[in-house]
Parts: structure tokens; C-alpha cells; sequence
């Protein structure tokens, strides 16, 4: 293209790829450390109901529509403070080169309609006049059609038909080089122009060739004077004739056209019109392509930069210019820290070699990983993989590798990197680390660390009413500070008697505090003795936004409030744990970062979970649960004081009895804890799935191969630490027996010779299900025999039976069922589903004895009992769709029926995958997606079509069907205008985004059946006589 043309850029979704390697990898920091502005929080809040599709940012048309190259070049592993939004804010090259095109923005203008009074439709109808015309009015119709395509692209384009004649009518927009008269543009205007973008590209194609043909044209002149000349040009999907006074040639033509007409134009714009689903509304402007330009140079510039060897950074860091001018836009950051620059000017960050960095949290990881990962997008073009906490509890992110499960996992996908890609790059980010020679052995990397903390943090432990400071060179490892001067009333004392109310009124209402608390019910009851002891004047501040989260609390919850946050709510507190919502959750802390809510009561995941610092930070107790703190753990909490831009000094006090006195103080000097592998330990979910997956993806097939892949893992590295009874060979070797045994895995004996032998594994039917449905390996033979027990006799006259198959194993050891709630949920069955819990094994009689007490002779299996409950309860949910009331008839807490209905949609793809592997379970694939798609949405069936749409959630999924939009038709064709009027609390932006992703969505199915009518309509490669006719013709 050229350098001074117009750019046009498009948004591109991303599908999933099959990649054959890893080339990088960026293990990312998982906290964004400082608050985005207000318009970035608009866009993080429609991109999070987005759960269907990601969309990556709008890229210059002529790089290939994928964002990222096929093989990932950075892997960055996070920790420090999690923020799930984070890769949703980052700017991309959307941002960079053009604000205009918003993703919600109306891709379609006027050509959208699949009705019969369409632009496509009368498309339709003219061709077919067209078509009828005798040959010398088909040269007219010709030479029109050239003329109208040779139009400016910046005039809008209208066709009307009218009897046997065509009509076109320019509609224009602006005065242009060619001549046309039209409105007066201030200079540097921006004009929007209403032409569909992948038309626009025709267009301005076409122009080009235009010119590049255009001596040719001059040349024929002289020997073709009274011949009516036009430029033959090739278009994206049709021919245009060239009329020519020659008859041979015009008949060539004409044959030649008809031809190619097989393909109507209707099928072309169809096509040109799917794309435009996918592409923005082109934007015109002198200054604009040059800033375009200056942006294109910087970034070629920044590529050769880090191609080379040489020190010279660019404009920033490698970047474009315009990338620190958005993060100073967006949030306010000017100048880097001096370690963040040091960091991104080390020498191992230049050659690409791996790399972990920790600091304390709240220091500021977060934006390395951020410039190092654009530098990974924007300028060498290729994929980055950012790993983020997946639940709330957890520590920094390498150091979960010595979390149980969630470790394994990432150890398994770290190794695999490391042993399958030699170009991949892994970064590394944690606040906590203690052996970091084994990690750094593990991943082949550098270390860089530094203790900067952009606020100062002071240390205090509260005893009785006496407050003092840790002090390392103490000789008690603390000094006296002060006393606590509160003067508290009897009644105060006992209801408060370690005094949190008289260290929280030190800094709230105008600063902000967090109190952490050994349990969830602890943080509710804390929450309100502190309420019923403020004064009625934090009452007034900031009154009126107080309300309005009330107001937004009970709307996500259809009616239903919390009557705990309705009393600490006004007071600017609230509780903050597991057991809320999502949305409820999502809705507090916003309030809690703009300083409506001052006060968070909190169990020990929102220190890992979020990025909310506070000014003060209070630990109720040096215990997490009934266990003592770690001192990871201890760390994780008070890093949360201190908020950077905001407070001048943080401050942390851990409150504790005289008898934990000794502990407390060995806590706070102890190193930090060791991080180990859990490979082994857990041995379903580690070990073994890592042999099932190294065999199914063909890393490694054989014994010694396995072996040499071991010896290369975290494991590896601390099998001497690990492994006290038995050698890595031997845990090997008995690995991969247990997978034989249990029908996973077929083994292979090859001998090489007489004194070599060799044994090689391939994965069964059996075993490729399990890893493709991802099942936990100590559950895939129980899934199988439920599953196999479940034809015999499937109950299909309600959901219950599919529901029980799809309720998830792990959850079952949690489920503590109310046996009177359990017996009358039963009894309110129809006798179909009481069929199911009889087949079971569940009787009705086994739960009333269990309700009165009364003792069981008949052994029953209690997974089984206990598993049948929770799917009363996703039942129940299903048919409700009310999470609220569901928890109130089954008394748990709407946080975990949320958990819950989360786990039964993932649980329930995965048996879907499982049985898409074993031919014998065909029946329940067609049942599994639906089931998956109804516990996906939780809503009536009617609604499931409108949820799939971007920005629509239940409540206004129920707004858009009560108002007559029951389909993805009905909105594609919405006008914006009409839905703002008719949808209560619906924002311009909001409706632009809904009809735009309907009209995304539609077309995608349209794009999917068109391509299966081509395959249908394909001559098949093998079809008898097909490769004797291509031999004759040759």
C-alpha cells in the first residue's frame, strides 16, 4: 500500500489454532499495579461479559488478519497482584492508530439486511434484468457498471431498479481530486464514510490498478480511436467485461463472463459482507495517514532494533511512541522506575534469554511483563501466552509450582515448553521466592531482584492494647510504638475486645483499610460489630454513591440483597470472600478502588486474588482457617498497605494473643518457604497425566525418552530433596505400568538386538478420551462405568440423570448435605425422577431414616448420595435460574452454587470430548451440547440465543425478549436508535456493541453453512474417472 494512502483497519477474531510449537513463551506478571482510567474500566466491563469470543485489536490491513504469528515467542508466568482485566486494558494497535473504530461500532451501515427488500436482494434483481438484456444493452450496462466502480470510494453508493433500466445514484460526500462538487471540509477534518470496509478495499484497489493501467489505455487510443476503451480490471470475487468493437473478441468475452457469472454476484457480496462483520468503517484523513505513517516507521524501526545486537532502544523500549503516550493517557504513568529500566535494559531481556524477576508487591512487575509482551506483539509479530491465576487462592504465580495441583500444572506446561521449543522465551514474576537456584535451574533462566517499594511499609504487632514496631535490629526482633487511646465502653469491650474498631477509625472514612479474617462467616460478623459502632456521620460520606451500589447490587441480583451489606453498606463497609458472586464481588470492589466503600472485611484470597491496596492493612489473627500463617502467606497480606500515588507510608498490624507471641515472632524473621514440586504427590493430576499427554502428543513415546523428559522437570531438578526411597527411574517405570494396567496405555516391546530392548507406548481409545476430555485420571474409570451403566437405563423425561453424569467428581468430598433439605427435595420428584435416584441406589426410605436420625443397616455408597445432591441442586437451579432462591432452599451460600454451576459446565464439555473419542457413548453427544450449553447460561431455553451475544447477560437477555428481540435475526437488523427507547438502562454504546456482535454472529453461521454447501457441492478428489479425465486432457 501506499505510504501516504489511506490505512483501513480491521478488527479480526481469533480462532483457535492448532499450533505444532511452542516458539515463546511469557509467563506474566497476574496483578496490574496501577488503576486505569475511566474509559479504559467502560471497555474492561464489555469486554468481561464477552464470553464467547476474543477479539484481538484492529491491525493495518495489509499484515495477515491473525494478530499473533503461529508459533508463541514469549511465555510469561505471573504473580504479584492478580488483575484478570489486565490483558483486556492493554493497548493495542487499536489504540495506537486509530480510537475512532470502537468494537461495538455498527460494521455494517446500511447493507445489513437479509430481507427481501435488501441491498443484496435488489443486487439480486438487477443482475437477473441484466442478464436478460440483449448483447448491445449488455455493453451499456457494462460500461456503467466500470463508470460506478470507478467512483471515488468516498461517495456512497444507492442502486435502485427501474423497469428494464438501472439507475445510479450517487450520494456524495465531499468535494474529491476527480472533480466532484460537494460539502467544504475543514482541513485535518476526520471524515467518516458509510461504505462497507472490505468494499472500501475493492475500491481503493481498484483505483490503484486504475492508475498503473492507465498508459496502457492511452496506448490503445491511437490505433482503437472510435473503440469505447475501458480498463480491464480484476476484481475480488467477479469479472467485469471489457466491451471491444472487435466481434471475436466480444463473443470471447462473453463467453468468458458467462462463465465466471456461475457465481452470482449475490454469493460475492454475501461473502464481501461477511467480512465487513469482521472489519471497521474506514476513516480518512490527511493527518491521519500521517500520523499512521510516522507510527508504521517507529515500529520497523523497533523491529530492526531488537533484531539487532545493538543497545539502541528506540522510541520506547523497543515500542512505538505512541505506546508511552497511552500509558501516560490512560495511566498517568510518565517516567518508569529506575529497577523497571534496569530490568528492560538487562542484557538476558536483549538476547531473549529466560528470565525471572522478583520484587515486593505493589513494586511494579506487572508493567515490565506488560512493555516486554507488547514488544513480543507489535514488534517481532509473534504469539504470547500469559499465565494467571485460575481460582483466587494463590501465592505469587511461580510460586504456586509448590501448590498442589495448580503447581503440577504449571510445572507440566513449563516442561513441555522447555523440552519442545528451543525459541521460546520464558519470563518469570514473583514477590515471594526463596530457592530460586532450583528454579532457575528448572527453567534455564537469569535472576534479577530488587526490594524497591515505591511506599514504605511499617511493620506492627498489637498486643492487648500496646502497639509495637517489627524491628530487625531489635534484640526481640520488636520495639514499643504506642498505646491504643480509645475510650471504649463495657459493652464495646466485649464485643470488640482486640480493639479493631478503635484501629479502623484511625483511617476511615478518607483513607482506606482491610481487615483480614480467619473465616468467612468471621468476615461477615466482623463487618457488622464494627458498623454497630460507628458514629452516624460516616453515614453522609459519599451518601449518594453508597446507594447507588445498593441499587446496582440488588439489580444483578434480580430483587435479592444481602441483608448483612445492607446494614454495612451505608457506613462504606462491606464483607469480601467466596461466598458472594461474581458480579457481587466484581460490583464491591469497584466501589472499594473509587473510595465509596472504605472498609473491606476479607478472607486471605483477596491478597493474592485482586489488586486492592489499602492505607491500613489488619490481620484479625495469625491463623488462615485453623492452620498458623505462613510467612508467604503473612507477606501476601501486609504487601496489600501502601497504595502507590496515594499514600505516603503503608502500614501493617498483625493482632495476636500472648500465647502466639513466640510464633508470631518467629514468623516475622523467618526466611521465606521453600517452593517443591508436587509432580508426585499428586500423582493423578501430575505424573500420570503428564506420561498420558507426553504420549498422546508424541513428546515422547518410549521408556528412555520419558525418562530423559523427567530428569529435565522441577522434579527433576529436586529429586535428590524429593525422592527418598526410590529413584526417578523407578517412579518412571511404575508410572507407566499403573497407565497399562488401567487400560490408558498399550505398551510395546521392540527388540533391537539380542541384549537391547526397547518399549515404546501408544495411547488406547480408552486413554485418548480421558486426554482429550482433560478428565482427572482417578476419575476417568468411574466416569466410564457411569456412563456405561447410564445405557442401559437412561432416564431422558427430565434432565436430572444427564445433570447427575455431568456433576463433577472433585466437588463431590465437599458436598455436606442437609439430610431433612436432601428428604424433602426428594419427595417434591416426579416418580421419572425419582427413577433416576432409585437406579442410583438412593431410596427415599435410606433418606428419611437419615433425616430422622435413625440408623442405616443398608450399606449405601455416600459419593454417590452425596453427588446426587449437588445435582438436586444444579436441577433445581436449572429450572429456577435464580441462584438466590436455590440457595436459600438448599441453605448454602450463593458464591458456591455459582462454583458449583461453573464446575457442571466445564465438567460437562469435558464428558463431551470424552465421549466424542468412544463410538459406544454416540447417544449422549447430541444430549451433552445442550446440557452444556443450558448450564453455560443458566437461563430459560428461549433466552440461551441472546446469551451468546457480547454484552447481553440474564436480566437484559429478558429485556431484549420482552421487547420483541427473540433472535439473533431480530438483532442484527435492530436499529440502535429504536433499541435505546425500548430497552430500559441501555447506553447508545451498549446497543451499537449488542447489534454489532449479533450481526458478528449471524454471519459467522451463515460464513459456516455456506462452506458446508460447498464441500456438499465439491467434486470429490476420489470420484471414479476423475483422474483418467485430468490424464486425457493433459
Amino acid at each position: 500500500m501506499d505510504e501516504g494512502g489511506s490505512r483501513i483497519r480491521r478488527r479480526v477474531s481469533l480462532p483457535k489454532r492448532n499450533r505444532p510449537s511452542l516458539g515463546c513463551i511469557f509467563v506474566a506478571p497476574t496483578a496490574a499495579e496501577l488503576e486505569p482510567g475511566d474509559e479504559g474500566k467502560e471497555e474492561e466491563e464489555m469486554v468481561a461479559e464477552n464470553r464467547r469470543r476474543k477479539t484481538a485489536g484492529v491491525l493495518p490491513v495489509e499484515v495477515q488478519p491473525l494478530l499473533l504469528s503461529d508459533s508463541p515467542e514469549c511465555l510469561v508466568l505471573g504473580g504479584g497482584d492478580t488483575n484478570p482485566d489486565l490483558l483486556r486494558r492493554m493497548p493495542t494497535d487499536r489504540g495506537v492508530g486509530d480510537q475512532h473504530n470502537d468494537s461495538e461500532e455498527d460494521m455494517f451501515g446500511d447493507y445489513d439486511s437479509f430481507t427481501e427488500n435488501s441491498f443484496i436482494a435488489q443486487v439480486d434483481d438487477l443482475e437477473q434484468k441484466y442478464m436478460q438484456l440483449p448483447a448491445h444493452k449488455k455493453h451499456a450496462t457494462d460500461f456503467a457498471t466500470e463508470n460506478l466502480y470507478s467512483e471515488s470510494i468516498k461517495n456512497k453508493l444507492s442502486i435502485t431498479t427501474i423497469g428494464n433500466l438501472t439507475e445510479l445514484q450517487t450520494d456524495k460526500h465531499t468535494e474529491n481530486q476527480s472533480g466532484y462538487e460537494g460539502v467544504t471540509v475543514e482541513p485535518g477534518a476526520d471524515l467518516l464514510y458509510d461504505v462497507p470496509t472490505s468494499q472500501a478495499i475493492y475500491f481503493e484497489n481498484l483505483q490503484k490498478s486504475s492508475n498503473d493501467l492507465g498508459n496502457c489505455s492511452m496506448k490503445e487510443r491511437d490505433w482503437k480511436s472510435s473503440s469505447h476503451n475501458t480498463v480491464n480490471e480484476e476484481l475480488p470475487h467477479n469479472c467485469i467485461e471489457q466491451p471491444q468493437q472487435n466481434d471475436e473478441a466480444s463473443s470471447k468475452v462473453r463467453i468468458s463472463s458467462d462463465m465466471n457469472r456461475r457465481k452470482s454476484i449475490k454469493d460475492h457480496l454475501k461473502s464481501a459482507m461477511t467480512g465487513n462483520a469482521k472489519a471497521q468503517t474506514p476513516v480518512f484523513s490527511r493527518s491521519k495517514q500521517l500520523k499512521d505513517t510516522l507510527l508504521s516507521e517507529e515500529i520497523n524501526v523497533a523491529k530492526k532494533t531488537i533484531e539487532s545486537s545493538s543497545n539502541d532502544l528506540g522510541p520506547f523500549y523497543s515500542l512505538p511512541s505512541k505506546v508511552r503516550d497511552l500509558y501516560a493517557q490512560f495511566k498517568g504513568i510518565e517516567k518508569l522506575y529506575e529497577w523497571q529500566h534496569t530490568c528492560l535494559t538487562l542484557n538476558s531481556v536483549q538476547e531473549r534469554k529466560n528470565l525471572i524477576y522478583s520484587l515486593p508487591t505493589s513494586g511494579g512487575k506487572t508493567l515490565v511483563a506488560e512493555i516486554l509482551m507488547l514488544q513480543e506483539l507489535l514488534c517481532c509479530r509473534k504469539d504470547v501466552l500469559m499465565i494467571l491465576p485460575y481460582v483466587a487462592i494463590v501465592q505469587e504465580k511461580l510460586h504456586m509450582i509448590g501448590e498442589g495441583s495448580r503447581g503440577a500444572t504449571l510445572e507440566m506446561t513449563l516442561a513441555k515448553i522447555l523440552y519442545t521449543s528451543r525459541t521460546t522465551q520464558i519470563i518469570g514474576m514473583s514477590a515471594t521466592l526463596n530457592n530460586v537456584e532450583d528454579l532457575q535451574k528448572f527453567l534455564q533462566a537469569e535472576y534479577y531482584t530488587s526490594q524497591f517499594r515505591p511506599v514504605e511499609l511499617k511493620e506492627y504487632l498489637k498486643i492487648n492494647d500496646t502497639i509495637y514496631e517489627i524491628d530487625s535490629k531489635a534484640e526481640n526482633g520488636m520495639t514499643f510504638s504506642r498505646l491504643l487511646n480509645y475510650k471504649y465502653s463495657e459493652t464495646l469491650k466485649k464485643m470488640d475486645p482486640d480493639h479493631l474498631v478503635a484501629l479502623v477509625t484511625e483511617v476511615i472514612p478518607n483513607y482506606s483499610c482491610l481487615v483480614f479474617c480467619p473465616s468467612k462467616k468471621n468476615c461477615e460478623n466482623v463487618a457488622e460489630m464494627i458498623c454497630k459502632f460507628l458514629s452516624k456521620e460516616y453515614l453522609k460520606h459519599k451518601e449518594k454513591e453508597k446507594c447507588e451500589v445498593i441499587k446496582n447490587l440488588k439489580n444483578i441480583g434480580n430483587g435479592n440483597l444481602c441483608p448483612v451489606l445492607k446494614r454495612t453498606i451505608p457506613f462504606g463497609v462491606a464483607y469480601h470472600h467466596s461466598g458472594l458472586t461474581s458480579d457481587e464481588r466484581k460490583l464491591l470492589e469497584e466501589a472499594y478502588s473509587t473510595g465509596v466503600l472504605c472498609l473491606f472485611t476479607c478472607t486471605s484470597t483477596l491478597a493474592a486474588g485482586v489488586n486492592l491496596p489499602a492505607r491500613r492493612v489488619i490481620l484479625r489473627a495469625p491463623y488462615v482457617a485453623k492452620e498458623f500463617l505462613k510467612r508467604n502467606q503473612y507477606k501476601q497480606m501486609i504487601g496489600r498497605a501502601g497504595r502507590a500515588g496515594i499514600d505516603t507510608i503503608g502500614e501493617s498490624i498483625l493482632i495476636l494473643q500472648e500465647k502466639d507471641k513466640q510464633q508470631v515472632l518467629e514468623l516475622i524473621t523467618r526466611p521465606l518457604e521453600n517452593c517443591y514440586s508436587h509432580l508426585v504427590q499428586e500423582f493423578t493430576k501430575g505424573i500420570q497425566t503428564l506420561f498420558l499427554s507426553l504420549i498422546g502428543l508424541k513428546i515422547a513415546t518410549n521408556l528412555d525418552d520419558i525418562y530423559h523428559f523427567m530428569n529435565g522437570t522441577f522434579f527433576g531438578v529436586q529429586q535428590k530433596i524429593l525422592l527418598k526411597e526410590k529413584s526417578l527411574w523407578e517412579i518412571t517405570v511404575e508410572s507407566l505400568r499403573y497407565l497399562t494396567e488401567k487400560g490408558l496405555l498399550q505398551k510395546d516391546t521392540i527388540c533391537k538386538s539380542e541384549e537391547e530392548v526397547q518399549y515404546n507406548f501408544h495411547i488406547t481409545k480408552l486413554g485418548r478420551a480421558s486426554f482429550k476430555g482433560t478428565i482427572d485420571l482417578a476419575y476417568c474409570d468411574i466416569l466410564y462405568r457411569d456412563l456405561k451403566k447410564g445405557l442401559e437405563g437412561l432416564v431422558l423425561e427430565s434432565l436430572l440423570h444427564l445433570i447427575y453424569l455431568t456433576t463433577p467428581y472433585d466437588l463431590v468430598s465437599q458436598s455436606n448435605p442437609d439430610w431433612m433439605i436432601y428428604f424433602r427435595q426428594f419427595s417434591q420428584l416426579s416418580p421419572a425422577e425419582q427413577n433416576v435416584a432409585a437406579i442410583l441406589g438412593v431410596s427415599e426410605s435410606f433418606l428419611g431414616k437419615k433425616a430422622s436420625g435413625q440408623a442405616i443397616r443398608k450399606k449405601v455408597d455416600k459419593d454417590v448420595v452425596n453427588r446426587l445432591y449437588l445435582s438436586f441442586v444444579l436441577y433445581t437451579l436449572l429450572k429456577e435460574t435464580n441462584i438466590w432462591t436455590v440457595s436459600e432452599k438448599f441453605n448454602m451460600p450463593r458464591g458456591y452454587i455459582q462454583n458449583l454451576l461453573t464446575g457442571a459446565a466445564s465438567f460437562s464439555s469435558c464428558v463431551l470430548h470424552f465421549c466424542e473419542e468412544l463410538e459406544e457413548f454416540w447417544v449422549y453427544r447430541a444430549l451433552l451440547v445442550e446440557l452444556t450449553k443450558k448450564l453455560t447460561y443458566c437461563v430459560k431455553a428461549e433466552l440461551i440465543p441472546l446469551m451468546e451475544v457480547t454484552g447481553v447477560l440474564e436480566g437484559r437477555a429478558r429485556q431484549l425478549y420482552s421487547a420483541g428481540y427473540k433472535s439473533l435475526m431480530h438483532l442484527a437488523n435492530a436499529n440502535p436508535e429504536v433499541l435505546i427507547k425500548t430497552i430500559d438502562h441501555l447506553s447508545r454504546r451498549q446497543a451499537k456493541q449488542i447489534i454489532a456482535s449479533a450481526k458478528m454472529l449471524l454471519h459467522e453461521k451463515a460464513e459456516a453453512l455456506q462452506e458446508e454447501v460447498e464441500e456438499l457441492l465439491r467434486l470429490p478428489s476420489d470420484f471414479p474417472g476423475a483422474v483418467a479425465s485430468s490424464t486425457d486432457k493433459a
